[in-house]
């Protein structure tokens, strides 16, 4: 058993508790619940909101856009209020690390989009409402969701120094370079302009 009486045995715990909640596969929940299938098995296979979304059911797209936020902000905001600053970082990175990998699927998730904006909403709001504003307007602009996505993250380093969330600026580093990752595909369709716009549906 490790011994929960060191700091840094606290923070392995709180890594593991934000893995846990991150996993969670809300959009594969939520396409259930609305009696969509596995959304597995349409589109792009992925289980976020945007594929959820090419069902054509927006309930359950806006569903799981919420819980996978949520879960993000959740372990930012236990994390803090249990643990203190310097678990929350680490927190918040394997949210997003569980929601992109979950246990529960094989290591086989999402790109991690609203849990990424859930996870800086909560950790410093300022900059998460930059984020979500870039994000809407670069998909707005484009009508393509990962356009907004690597506009978002990409931006989202220059928004923790200007709101002056400097100690946040390694972790927004971080999920930068797992976003661009996880959506290596994505970025190879941009290119070869083939990425299908917001909305539409792919058999």
């Amino acid at each position: 058993m490790p011994d929960f009486t060191t700091p840094d045995a606290w923070l392995i715990l709180w890594i593991g508790i934000g893995y846990l909640l991150g996993s969670i596969p809300f959009g594969l929940v939520s396409a259930r619940i609305f009696g969509l299938g596995d959304v597995r098995k349409i589109g792009s296979g992925n289980i976020g909101a945007t594929n959820v979304l090419r069902t054509g059911h927006k309930p359950a797209a806006a569903l799981t856009l919420v819980l996978d936020a949520g879960k993000g902000a959740a372990a930012v905001l236990l994390a803090r209020h249990f643990a203190g600053e310097d678990a929350v970082q680490l927190a918040a990175l394997a949210a997003f690390f569980g929601h992109c990998f979950p246990v529960w699927l094989g290591f086989k998730g999402g790109k991690g989009v609203a849990t990424f904006l859930g996870i800086w909403l909560a950790l410093a709001p300022s900059v998460g409402l930059a984020c979500c504003a870039t994000w809407l307007v670069a998909a707005a602009l484009s009508r393509i969701s990962s356009v907004g996505a690597l506009a978002a993250a990409g931006l989202s380093p220059l928004w923790a120094l200007v709101f002056g969330a400097k100690s946040a600026v390694v972790l927004s580093v971080a999920l930068l370079v797992l976003i661009l990752w996880r959506h290596w595909q994505n970025i190879q369709r941009l290119r070869a302009g083939t990425e299908p716009r917001i909305g539409a549906r792919r058999k």
